[in-house]
């Protein structure tokens, strides 16, 4: 997958993508190659019912967490440019970087 966790992406498609002047963006905190789908901070908040376990200290009650997104709504977000495309280029080392499609910047840390 070209997104990885704790990239800052920005939701292009779907119900969290948020009024067109105020773009929704956010920190991926979880990544499942095998199902094409991200966890994105504050985007998509699902509501879960949880029933109280004493052993466990879990109070219960409904809690707020981040639902799945899947990848071809979001867009990662270059520092400089904004939401931008990846492509991928060689090192001498054998290994891919992640490269800015707009301005050719490394999107790797």
């Amino acid at each position: 997958m070209d997104i990885h966790k704790n990239d800052i992406v920005q939701v292009i498609a779907g119900r969290s993508r948020g009024p067109a002047g105020q773009p929704t963006r956010g920190r991926v905190l979880e990544v499942e190659p095998g199902k094409n789908r991200i966890f994105v901070e504050h985007v998509n908040m699902v509501k879960k019912h949880v029933r109280p376990n004493p052993q466990k200290q879990i109070r219960g009650g409904i809690l707020e967490k981040e639902g799945p997104i899947h990848v071809s709504n979001v867009a990662l977000v270059c520092s400089d440019c904004g939401p931008t495309r990846i492509q991928h280029r060689g090192m001498a080392e054998g290994k891919t970087a992640r490269i800015c499609a707009k301005c050719e910047k490394s999107l790797d840390k």
